[in-house]
Order: structure tokens, then C-alpha cells, then sequence
């Protein structure tokens, strides 16, 4: 058969047979081998459609614009999801490419797929849970990144209850999938810079009861990772009002002070630089200026030495001597 003949499928037999095919494969019936290769073989019917062969181009807006119609009523995106687990290695692949592609779709300003989606959130939760799973984890990945680009996604995303177990895959055992939802994780904390800041105000308690468990971790990439971001974020300048949270809290700047001293020199680095964030603060709480007056001393000589051999860093060596600077002067809040 001619993948682009006069047999070809229209987009509405293309979802219909594949959604018959993977409820087969749902049902697990003695047909699931066939059911299989009816999945594999459709989505790639639909992929061509979308990307086009090295033979053929891609099909004419109109029939992308039924394709994408189809799939919406039919509810196959969350279906297939829902499957990702039982359809093969390549056939996985494929999913994530047509999600992908016809989540880009636009008509004029508006993205229908967005749109669509804000209406079947369980589609987002269905992708989160995947790096519940081994096997899907990384292709779930990749949808969830390139939905977390549209804003009204991550806000669906981001005030979730389901938000907080990203807490949990950024420390599983396999490396890859940790950074994968790591970068995940990032991206829904950074990208869209308001929606950040007021998520981070409202929920400041509960994101950073769970942040301290990730600077505490037993696992080095993980600590050094989520102090890199939380330097990131409250360097930010729409995250202001979480930044001055942050550093007015005595027992941040303890398990910073802490960091610095660890094994590691990046985590010592990274740790710096939001050790400074709370030395440079003009208007520190009375707790704050305690603990380092207290170690006024410690922290002048500490730093004196600290990182001498990064003499090409003309900024770290300019943030540092200006810290220096700062706690030399440092001086006792005067009682009226």
C-alpha cells in the first residue's frame, strides 16, 4: 500500500484504527502481539503525516487541522499516555513526537492543543507520574518540558499537588531519570518569570520545607544541583520578596555557613554565592547580624582564603572582596 497514494488513510481511520489498537493493547488479549504492530504502524502513519518522509512533505494544514481534531475527540493524547508502558521502544519515541508537534500547533495567536489541554489536565498528571516509571520516564520527560513552555500549563503544573513529588524523582537511583526530571523540575520553577514569583510567595512554607530536604541530601549531585538552582532563583530579581524571606530566616544562613565548609569546592562555590545574598542584604534582621558578628572574625580570615586559586574570575574575586569588606564593617545594631 502507498503510504501516500490513492489508499491513503484519512486522519479520521488513521485515530480511529489506532485507538482501536491500543485498547487492544489495553485489554491485553490473546491479539496483543498484533494490536502491537497496529500501534507502532499507525503512529508512524500519523508521524508521516506530521513531519513528512524523505520521500514526502508534510500534509497540508488542513489535514493536520483534522488530524488534531481527531485526536481531540477521540481523547487518544491521554489514551496513548495512559499506554506508553506497553507500546514499544520506538513507538514511544514516536508518541512523544507527535505530542510534541501537534502541541506547537498554532492558528494565528492561539495554540489549540494548549487550550485543549487546560480542559484534560489529567493529561499533565498522567505525564508527572511517568517518571514514576522506569521504562516511560524519559519520554514523558520531554513532553512535560515542552509543555511547561506554555504558561498556562505550567500553572496547572506548578499548583498541583502532584508538583511536590518532583521532590522525590530528583533523588531516584538512576542518574538519568533524576536529571530528567531535575531539568524538568528547573524549567517549571524558572520559565515563566511572574507565575514563578507568585507561586513561590503563595506557597513559600511548603516549596521550602521540601527544598531544605534537597540541600540535605545524602546525594551529592542532588545538593549541589538544588543549591545551584536556589541561587538562581533568589538572584532573580521578580523573586524578590521570596529572597528577602529567605535570607531574613537565621537557620538559612547557618546551613549556609555550614556549606561552605563542605568537601566538595562546587558545592563550597555554589554555596557562596547565596552566602552572599545574606551579607550584602542593607537591611538585615537583628538575628541575621548576630550570627555574623558572632563569626565576624572566622568569616573574615575563612574567606580570605577561600577559592585563592580562581585568580581568572575577575567577578567571583570582586564579590569576595567586597564581602570581606562588608563584614569588617559590620557593627552592632545600636539599642535608642
Amino acid at each position: 500500500m502507498p503510504l501516500f497514494g490513492k489508499s491513503q488513510k484519512s486522519p479520521a481511520e488513521v485515530v480511529k484504527a489506532l485507538k482501536e489498537a491500543v485498547n487492544a493493547l489495553e485489554r491485553g488479549d490473546k491479539k496483543a502481539e498484533k494490536a502491537q504492530e497496529d500501534v507502532s504502524k499507525n503512529l508512524v502513519l500519523i508521524k508521516n503525516m506530521l513531519y513528512g518522509t524523505s520521500d514526502a512533505e508534510p500534509q497540508t494544514d488542513i489535514i493536520v487541522a483534522q488530524l488534531a481534531q481527531e485526536l481531540y475527540n477521540s481523547n487518544l493524547l491521554l489514551l496513548l499516555i495512559q499506554n506508553l508502558n506497553r507500546i514499544d521502544f520506538e513507538g514511544k519515541k514516536d508518541v512523544a513526537q507527535v505530542f510534541n508537534n501537534i502541541l506547537r500547533r498554532q492558528i494565528g495567536t492561539r495554540s489549540p492543543t494548549v487550550e485543549y489541554i487546560c480542559t484534560k489536565p489529567e493529561i499533565l498528571f498522567t505525564l508527572m507520574s511517568g517518571y514514576e516509571h522506569q521504562e516511560i520516564a524519559l519520554n514523558c520527560g520531554t513532553m512535560l518540558r515542552e509543555c511547561a513552555r506554555y504558561e498556562a500549563l505550567a500553572k496547572i503544573m506548578l499548583y498541583s499537588e502532584d508538583f511536590y513529588n518532583f521532590f522525590r524523582y530528583v533523588e531516584v537511583s538512576t542518574f538519568d531519570i533524576a536529571s530528567d526530571a531535575f531539568s524538568t523540575f528547573k524549567e517549571l520553577l524558572t520559565r515563566h518569570k511572574i507565575l514563578c514569583a507568585e507561586f513561590l510567595e503563595m506557597n513559600y512554607d511548603k516549596v521550602f520545607s521540601h527544598y531544605q530536604r534537597l540541600l540535605n541530601s545524602e546525594n551529592y549531585v542532588t545538593r549541589r544541583q538544588s543549591l545551584k538552582l536556589l541561587g538562581e532563583l533568589l538572584l532573580d530579581r521578580h523573586n524578590f520578596t521570596v529572597m528577602t524571606r529567605y535570607i531574613s530566616n537565621p537557620d538559612n544562613l547557618k546551613l549556609m555557613m555550614n556549606m561552605l565548609k563542605e568537601k566538595s569546592r562546587n558545592i563550597q562555590f555554589e554555596a557562596f554565592h547565596v552566602f552572599k545574598v545574606f551579607v550584602a542584604n542593607p537591611n538585615k534582621p537583628k538575628p541575621i547580624l548576630d550570627i555574623l558578628l558572632r563569626n565576624q572574625e572566622k568569616l573574615v580570615e575563612f574567606l580570605t582564603r577561600f577559592h585563592t586559586d580562581r585568580s581568572e574570575d575577575e567577578q567571583f574575586n570582586d564579590e569576595k572582596a567586597y564581602l570581606i569588606k562588608q563584614i569588617k564593617e559590620l557593627k552592632p545594631i545600636t539599642e535608642h
